[in-house]
């Protein structure tokens, strides 16, 4: 026996989706905005929601009102924190700079995409995009900052 401490075993990228899609459905407002995980893992999270006419900001148009999207792009972002491979034991938002570059198209769905590029002892660093079926056309983009709460007892 080495004496060195055995690491805790990492958790699986299906592991973390499904602790991911159990979380986002206790979240009121994900569950209201009926947000769907599609993908997490390694800091990087991909997280959808369909077109609904509840969120229609203005009916003469029927796009979504941009604090759906504002919603969902926080989600994903604090889901890509909390996949990273430096996991917290928590996350929030500090800061979420959105620059909205047009109307998701009405009837579509809308994904938001996000990454975790740098994680320090305190705060962890995101960007994100979010399209709706219009792929190479984003309907918005951020970047924020999050905490990153570690784990009582765990490594600071």
């Amino acid at each position: 026996m080495s004496g060195t401490p055995t690491p805790p075993p990492q958790e699986s990228d299906a592991q973390k989706l499904e602790l991911a899609r159990q979380f986002i459905e206790k979240i009121p407002h994900s569950r209201a905005l009926s947000m769907r995980v599609d993908a997490i893992g390694g800091g990087a999270a991909v997280i959808s929601m369909p077109y609904d006419l509840r969120l229609v900001g203005d009916p003469r148009s029927g796009v979504i009102h941009g604090g759906a999207v504002s919603a969902l792009m926080d989600t994903c972002c604090g889901a890509a924190v909390m996949s990273h491979p430096e996991a917290p034991a928590g996350t929030a938002t500090i800061d979420l700079r959105i620059d909205y570059m047009r109307a998701a198209t009405p009837g579509q769905r809308i994904t938001a995409r996000a990454e975790c590029y740098h994680i320090t002892r305190s705060v962890a660093f995101v960007r994100a995009t979010a399209h709706d079926e219009e792929a190479g056309l984003p309907v918005a983009s951020a970047t924020g900052a999050f905490t990153v709460e570690r784990p009582k007892g765990g490594a600071q």
